[in-house]
Formats: structure tokens, C-alpha cells, sequence
């Protein structure tokens, strides 16, 4: 199952070292099926977004996923991909990007000849082959439709989806120079927040987060000083205060760190996917590890 992590500390940048694909230490670790790519995005001090990602499979070299990376922002999106649809391609690879904003996606949406029509020349957004890239551009259309709200694009776009398409599950983090968004939809997987204080609940230490099964593992010591609000495919610590998102709940973390939620989706979707009536790939992509 792919994984979502994101962070912020706005508005104050903040460094953070990030681990996408630890080296496996054992025969049984590397007996598991590898994920498909990686990728980490961030923004530059000037706000310009950056996203360093590669396509991981048997004929690709793991260094870049395997290597630490020290990059320093307000904001932090990474994801471990595991392919639903489209290929191992670069341009398939989670984060991406439009229009200053980057977006990663857990889930499946089909239908994808009726999104492509849907979306018309906004198509042209869309560079590889995945419902999650089509997803996005769907999400940037509405935003710009309703003058730059991007709780509004992410609501109207994903009520359109779940009325008119085949969907299997549809969790996304959002995030921009200064402000994160994220969407649990359906029931299908789970989707935590962690709203940490300066020096976590513990009062006095740096963030050290390591996902159970995504094989992610992040680090900060400039967190022990300042506060910040994390989401993730998983709690990545023993911390009691990680709280799942609701089925349908929005989350929108401010340029304060302030935290807003809503139930934005209440109802199910009108052409709900079952596990096995995916196609084989995407069904794989879709099992918890």
C-alpha cells in the first residue's frame, strides 16, 4: 500500500533528514515486494517547490531512495509508491506539482476515460499516466474555479469522483509553501494526524518518526524547539496523540499551524470498488503491507 507523510512547521522552516527506502537488513526484508518509487518534495526559501523522486524497481538503482536527505522548508510532502496505474516512470512518481502546489495520493480511482473528459483541455495538466495526477488537476481546476480555496477544489473535486466514478479509496495530502491539507475518503485506509508540540508531548524532544511498514523514516532536531502538525499513512511512534481522520474528513493546517477539520464527504461513493474487483496490479498496490 503506498504511504503519505507530510509535515509542517510554518511558519517557521525547519530541517528535517529524510530516509524514503531504508537499506533491508535481512533476508526477510528483502524477500518483500519492493515499492515502485519515491519521492520527496519541499519548498526553497524563495517558495519555490522542489521534488527530488525516482521510479525504484529491480533495474533502477536504490541508492536514491536509500541515501539520506537534509533539505530545510516549512512544508514536506513524501510518499512511497506502490503502482495502482501507469508504469514505473519518473513522470508517474509521486509528489507532483502544479501550479506551485504539490500533492500525493493512496488509493484508486477508475473510470479514468470519463475524468480525462471531464477535465477537457485542463488535461493538459496531467504529464504521465496515473488517476492521482488526473486527480490533482481536477483539484487545481476547482481551486482556481472558486478564486484560489484550495478546501473548496479538494471538496468539489472529490464529489465529483465520488459521484460519477468508480472509486476504491481516494487519501491525499495537499500542501503548499505554507499550509497542508488532508482528505481521508472512504473508509477504505486509514489516515492519521499528529499535532506535536515543541519537543513533542515529552516537552523535550527532536522528531524521530519511522513508519512500521512504508519503510519511511524521518528526523528533526530543530522540531524539539519548534511546534509543528504531522500526517501520515500510520502512527509512526509510540505517541498516544496521534488521532485517525474520519471517513470524509478535510483537514487544513494553517500558516499558524491552527488545525480545522470538517466531515466534508459525509455520504459513501456511488460506484464503490471492492478490493477484488480491481484488476490484479491495482489490487496488489491497495493490500496493507
Amino acid at each position: 500500500m503506498c504511504r503519505l507523510f507530510g509535515l509542517t512547521s510554518a511558519p517557521r522552516r525547519t530541517r528535517a533528514t529524510f530516509w524514503l527506502l531504508e537499506a533491508p537488513d535481512s533476508l526477510s526484508a528483502q524477500s518483500h515486494r519492493e515499492p515502485d518509487g519515491t519521492g520527496l518534495g519541499y519548498y526553497a526559501a524563495d517558495g519555490t517547490p522542489e521534488v527530488h523522486k525516482a521510479p525504484i524497481a529491480a533495474y533502477e538503482d536504490r541508492a536514491f531512495a536509500e541515501e539520506a536527505r537534509e533539505v530545510e522548508s516549512a512544508t514536506f510532502l513524501a510518499h512511497i509508491r506502490y503502482a495502482s496505474t501507469g508504469g514505473l516512470d519518473m513522470r508517474n512518481t509521486h509528489p507532483f506539482e502544479q501550479r506551485g502546489r504539490l500533492f500525493a495520493h493512496n488509493g484508486v480511482i477508475e473510470g479514468l476515460d470519463l475524468l480525462d473528459r471531464h477535465l477537457g483541455e485542463d488535461r493538459a495538466l496531467v504529464h504521465g499516466d496515473t488517476d492521482s495526477e488526473r486527480f490533482f488537476a481536477l483539484v487545481t481546476r476547482e481551486t482556481e474555479a472558486n478564486g484560489g480555496d484550495v478546501s473548496a477544489g479538494l471538496v468539489t473535486a472529490a464529489r465529483w469522483v465520488a459521484e460519477n466514478l468508480p472509486l476504491f479509496a481516494l487519501n491525499v495530502i495537499l500542501v503548499t509553501a505554507d499550509e497542508l491539507w488532508a482528505l481521508r475518503y472512504p473508509d477504505t485506509h486509514e489516515l492519521y494526524v499528529l499535532e506535536r508540540p515543541a519537543g513533542g508531548h515529552h516537552g523535550s524532544r527532536h522528531l524521530d518518526h519511522t513508519g512500521r511498514h512504508g519503510r519511511l523514516r524521518v528526523h528533526s532536531a530543530a522540531l524539539a524547539e519548534l511546534s509543528s502538525v504531522v500526517v501520515a499513512s500510520e502512527p509512526m511512534d509510540e505517541s498516544a496523540h496521534w488521532r485517525p481522520l474520519a471517513p470524509g474528513e478535510l483537514l487544513r493546517v494553517g500558516r499558524d499551524l491552527g488545525v480545522t477539520s470538517r466531515i466534508a464527504l459525509p455520504d459513501p461513493p456511488a460506484h464503490p470498488l471492492t478490493l477484488a474487483e480491481l484488476r490484479p496490479d491495482a489490487a496488489a498496490s491497495q493490500r496493507p503491507s
